[in-house]
């Protein structure tokens, strides 16, 4: 996933890389990446203009640190969330199968 490379290059603190990634990405967390490699680079405005398209508040802190770790936490319970509503919905497919039987 280009986003897991994005945030590689994020820990490392290499915004250019990371922008490189994320401004291909228009998803939500792709959004949050892109105004943390705006927030690493310095530019807060373009910062803050990345976190409103991702919907988010700004961070008061400005820890860069601290939203890489958020985002990753929220990439693996949305990724948690998918693989359950996979599971459900794959046992929910046999279940009629065999009813219909």
């Amino acid at each position: 996933m280009a986003l897991n490379t994005a945030i590689r290059h994020l820990k490392n603190g290499d915004w250019q890389k990371a922008h490189a990634v994320v401004q291909n990405d228009a998803s939500h967390m792709g959004c949050w990446a892109h105004g943390i490699v705006h927030m690493l680079e310095g530019d807060i405005g373009n910062a803050r203009y990345w976190y409103r398209r991702a919907g988010r508040p700004f961070p008061r802190e400005r820890d860069a640190s601290a939203e890489i770790d958020a985002l990753v936490t929220e990439m693996k319970a949305q990724a948690q969330a998918e693989a359950t509503q996979q599971r459900q919905q794959s046992q929910m497919s046999q279940q009629n199968g065999t009813s219909e039987s």
